[in-house]
């Protein structure tokens, strides 16, 4: 199988050098196409890609959706099989793309998606939300249509017959993974596939990714609810999971301020993403993809320096 890496991007310069620096050292002999999709980027991600070879291609900010950034990648791409992942991701082993490409031995399978676990920057909860939703345990017939484009695979032919909904605020993997389902196709999950996930979040993007997924869950499934009740239960009830979890890895004092922080976030977000009708002006779009960072600039790397970040991350 061909295979074309996709991978959105804005201000990764932190990051990206080790996702394809990863993806240099796979042993596969799978024949690969890296494609980074920059959504204006102020610092030197760009450059960084271009050092390892990597296909650019640029959208300006105020274009930007999850949905959109994807199918103007994968318009891009030549490959068989579409291998998304995220900017600030980077594989665990070596064999990370025969594994994510392993399911679709199967004629049926139109989706594979790996493991993603934390680092150590990353916030307690996540890390157990991690745990939750990607298990050790492969799946290559997965009933429910649950993905994350993190760290996922698809068929380009089938990307051609539906494409993402580029209208979505987040959530375009469920729903591109929802109708696959209904189509008759299957989804697998791989625990090989593993990656790391580095999400560096302030309060406030810990708010925003879970109030825009709200918006999201709510147009895709309008008759649900979530109220305020919702919110204090789901709240406290995390809330006390994560510090018996933590209690029992001696880990309390370390993330004992954390953690509420988090779950509140999440569940206040996902309680004020319930609420909201309208629609997306662009002050409110670039609150949800480029909070505080849209007009920043930095100054670019000259070449030598470009190259002195490259050979750190091999």
């Amino acid at each position: 199988m061909t295979c074309s890496i996709i991978i959105r991007a804005f201000n990764e310069e932190a990051h990206i050098g080790k996702l394809l620096n990863g993806i240099k050292q796979q042993e596969t002999q799978t024949d690969l196409e890296v494609i980074l999709v920059d959504s204006g980027s102020k610092d030197n991600t760009v450059r960084i890609a271009e050092s390892y070879g990597a296909k650019i291609v640029r959208i300006r900010p105020e274009e930007f959706s999850f949905g959109r950034a994807l199918n103007i990648g994968c318009e891009q791409a030549s490959g068989e099989i579409l291998l998304f992942a995220s900017a600030h991701v980077y594989p665990v082993y070596t064999n990370w793309i025969d594994q994510m490409l392993k399911p679709f031995e199967d004629a049926k399978t139109a989706l594979t998606y790996g493991r993603q676990i934390g680092n150590q920057s990353s916030k307690y909860s996540e890390q157990q939300l991690f745990a939750k939703w990607f298990p050790a345990v492969s799946n290559y017939n997965q009933q429910i249509p649950f993905c994350n484009n993190a760290n996922t695979a698809i068929r380009r032919s089938l990307w051609q017959e539906l494409p993402y909904d580029e209208t979505l605020t987040g959530l375009e993997d469920l729903h591109w993974a929802s109708e696959i389902l209904q189509r008759g196709y299957k989804i697998a999950y791989d625990a090989d596939a593993t990656i790391v996930h580095v999400h560096e979040e302030t309060p406030r993007k810990i708010f925003n990714r879970y109030y825009r997924e709200a918006i999201a869950f709510k147009r895709l499934k309008p008759m649900a609810r979530f109220g305020l009740w919702d919110f204090a239960y789901l709240s406290v009830s995390n809330l006390i999971s994560d510090y018996v979890t933590a209690l029992q890895e001696r880990v309390f004092w370390q993330h004992c301020t954390e953690i509420p922080v988090f779950r509140i976030l999440q569940f206040w977000g996902t309680y004020q993403g319930y609420r909201f009708f309208g629609t997306l002006d662009r002050t409110l779009r670039e609150r949800f993809y480029y909070p505080n960072e849209v007009f920043r600039r930095e100054k670019p790397l000259n070449q030598e320096q470009v190259v002195m970040k490259q050979i750190a991350y091999e």
